[in-house]
């Protein structure tokens, strides 16, 4: 993964977020910053802030306090959809749901936004098309449509559609808790293609030992606050808080002393690498 410069200005940057819904705060002084080519993983028990976090960073939840930037764009000040919109062409966000138009096919899937939201030609957005879904083993499906695909080839070609629009950013949010465990490996793969190649990403996820592989940073969070955050061999391996350790003893085991698995897919050594070129 690439090194990062402690002193480059942060791609996004929350500071003394607050968010609630109606009495109930769910965000609760948000501190978090991520550089440009970093892969952040958000983690935290269910019902801790960790999916709001990710829809305030693009607009789709609006905070009471607080302020969000992404690049020059004071994500906070936003009140205008047009605005939001403009944010969302260099924020790329892959949900648990795959969110496919049905009635279109793979291809049509990823060519659409980039002819109508960034006025591509069909021979462009094709083309690009078509290389992204070789890169997550998708080419053979081009014709089908997201009915005739598993949960896991769904998701891969979500993923191909968030990188159509060529985004700074990609945030993921929980993308492998629909999928059965049979296909959560041929996700992961990709993601960490991506983040091999320098792509910034921040993920929520559940998958413990695969953030603990690719992550740079990792903030784990609990009732709205950021208990602790910092490398992913602090966190996994030392984390400081007695809360932390807790939490990971009972996700992944006691931190240091984890067993080895037999070709366990989320190993780096046992996934394959692939580039983008588009």
């Amino acid at each position: 993964m690439p090194s990062i410069e402690t002193v480059a200005e942060p791609l996004v940057s929350l500071r003394d977020l607050h968010l609630s819904f109606g009495s109930n705060p769910v965000l609760k002084g948000i501190d978090l910053d991520v550089y440009r080519g970093q892969a952040v993983s958000i983690i935290g028990p269910s019902g801790s802030g960790k999916s709001t976090i990710l829809r305030c960073i693009t607009g789709l939840l609006q905070p009471q306090r607080g302020s969000i930037r992404v690049g020059s764009t004071e994500v906070h000040t936003l009140v205008q959809e047009a605005q939001r919109i403009e944010l969302r062409k260099r924020v790329g966000f892959v949900f648990q749901q795959y969110n496919l138009f049905p009635h279109l096919s793979v291809l049509e899937n990823l060519v659409i936004a980039p002819r109508k939201v960034l006025g591509r030609s069909r021979a462009d957005a094709e083309k690009q098309a078509r290389a992204l879904l070789a890169k997550v083993r998708m080419e053979h499906k081009a014709d089908a449509y997201p009915g005739q695909l598993s949960g896991g080839q769904q998701q891969r070609v979500a993923i191909a559609r968030a990188l159509a629009m060529r985004p700074e950013l990609i945030l993921f949010d929980e993308v492998t808790s629909a999928l059965d465990p049979e296909t959560v490996g041929e996700v992961l793969t990709v993601i960490r293609e991506l983040t091999e190649e320098g792509m910034t990403c921040v993920l929520v996820t559940h998958e413990m030992r695969f953030a603990e592989e690719i992550s740079d940073i990792v903030y784990f969070t609990e009732n709205g606050v950021i208990v602790e955050h910092g490398s992913a061999a602090q966190i996994f391996q030392h984390p400081a808080s007695e809360r932390t350790q807790a939490f990971l003893r009972h996700a992944v085991g006691d931190p240091g002393r984890r067993p080895a698995v037999a070709n366990d897919p989320y190993l780096l050594t046992n996934l394959g690498r692939y580039s983008l070129s588009v």
